[in-house]
């Protein structure tokens, strides 16, 4: 199945993609202990920012979007330097910043998807790059933070909200909707889930074998 590419404006990808570089930064910035300086956090906060987008460009054996234009790279520093520099003043922001997060989330998945559709992949491997186009960022993030991946930890569902938005994509395309029409209707699944997991505390069941499940019944029943 092959479709076109779910375009946005440059100036809402750009936004999308500083908001990535100040939740980089802000996260960054909270760990004292690592001894960031000045680079360290701004470097951070930049991968965060068009990490996810790289990487999908990789997969597809493109050159990365973030390197075609000249706005990206200095939105991105400018983005991370204000995240680190405001963190007091954004973390009052907190509410708006999960939905906007949860925005440019659909916005990655999207156009990760529908890129990966448009080269002639199929759909399960276009659900795949969608889904690491909008969480690549943050994987990047935690890898030179030294942290455990933050999208694979009980609590998350970024990973499930980018899944459900690709699916979502995929089959509307597969009956024929507009590209245009698949992807907002990515951005929305994908939105809602990743808030309403957030606003209502949603998270997958922590792995468990069956020993350690067994001992847990026991443990209930005495």
């Amino acid at each position: 199945m092959v479709a076109e590419q779910f375009e946005i404006p440059l100036w809402l990808d750009l936004g999308a993609t500083a908001l990535g570089s100040v939740q980089g930064a802000m996260f960054a910035a909270q760990f004292k202990d690592k001894r960031l300086d000045l680079l360290g956090v701004g470097l951070i906060g930049v991968v965060t920012g068009f990490g996810g987008g790289v990487i999908r460009d990789l997969l597809l054996n493109q050159v990365p979007a973030a390197l075609e234009s000249n706005w990206y790279i200095p939105v991105a520093i400018v983005a991370a330097l204000l995240g680190m520099l405001l963190e007091r003043l954004f973390s009052r922001l907190n509410v708006a910043i999960t939905i906007l997060d949860a925005v440019s989330l659909g916005l990655f998945c999207a156009i990760g998807a529908s890129k990966a559709l448009s080269v002639g992949l199929p759909v399960v491997p276009a659900v795949f790059v969608g889904i690491v186009a909008a969480v690549g960022g943050g994987m990047l993030r935690d890898i030179l933070l030294g942290m455990p991946i933050g999208v694979m930890h009980v609590g998350s569902l970024y990973a499930v909200a980018a899944a459900a938005g690709a699916v979502f994509l995929v089959a509307a395309v597969a009956t024929g909707a507009n590209i245009t029409v698949a992807g907002i209707g990515c951005v929305i699944v994908t939105t809602l889930i990743r808030v309403l997991a957030v606003r209502f505390g949603w998270s997958l069941p922590e792995q468990r074998t069956i020993s350690t499940l067994r001992r847990l019944r026991r443990q209930k029943a005495e």
